[in-house]
C-alpha cells in the first residue's frame, strides 16, 4: 500500500529549470514524494516578467496565491489576460507564456499544478522580441 506523505517547506525540491524572475519549487513530484503523473509547486516571482518558457506536453493550472500576474501568451505574446489572488489560470501544453507580476513592491506567490511528474520547464528566445 502506498503511504501518505506531507512535505514542508523545507523539503520542497528546487531540482527543476528555473527561468528569469521566476523561482520553482517542487512540493509534489517523483523526487520529493514519488509521483508519477503529478507536479505541483510553490513559484514566487519578483515585481515585472518572467522569461518566456513553456512546459512541454502538460498542461498546467496556476492559482495565485497573492499578488496580480499578467500571463501574456499567443502569437508574439500579444494576448494577455490579467488574474489576481484567487484566481486560477489555465495553461495548455506546449504554450508559450510569460508571467508578469503586476505590483511594484510585493513578490506575486503561485501554486502551479501539471499532469506530468517530470520537471518540465523549457525556457525559449521571447518571441515578443523577435516579432
Amino acid at each position: 500500500m502506498a503511504e501518505v506523505i506531507v512535505v514542508k517547506p523545507h523539503q520542497r525540491s528546487p531540482n527543476t529549470a528555473q527561468t528569469p524572475d521566476m523561482v520553482r519549487r517542487a512540493g509534489i513530484a517523483a523526487d520529493v514524494c514519488g509521483s508519477r503523473g503529478l507536479w505541483i509547486g510553490y513559484v514566487s516571482s519578483p515585481p515585472g516578467p518572467s522569461g518566456a518558457h513553456h512546459h512541454g506536453d502538460a498542461e498546467s493550472g496556476i492559482y495565485v496565491l497573492r499578488g496580480r500576474i499578467r500571463m501574456h501568451f499567443g502569437d508574439g505574446l500579444r494576448q494577455s489576460l490579467d488574474a489576481e489572488s484567487g484566481d486560477f489560470i489555465y495553461v495548455p501544453p506546449n504554450t508559450v507564456h510569460v508571467e508578469e507580476n503586476l505590483d511594484a513592491d510585493l513578490h506575486a506567490e503561485l501554486i502551479v499544478a501539471r499532469n506530468a511528474a517530470e520537471y518540465m520547464v523549457f525556457n525559449v528566445p521571447d518571441p515578443g522580441e523577435t516579432s
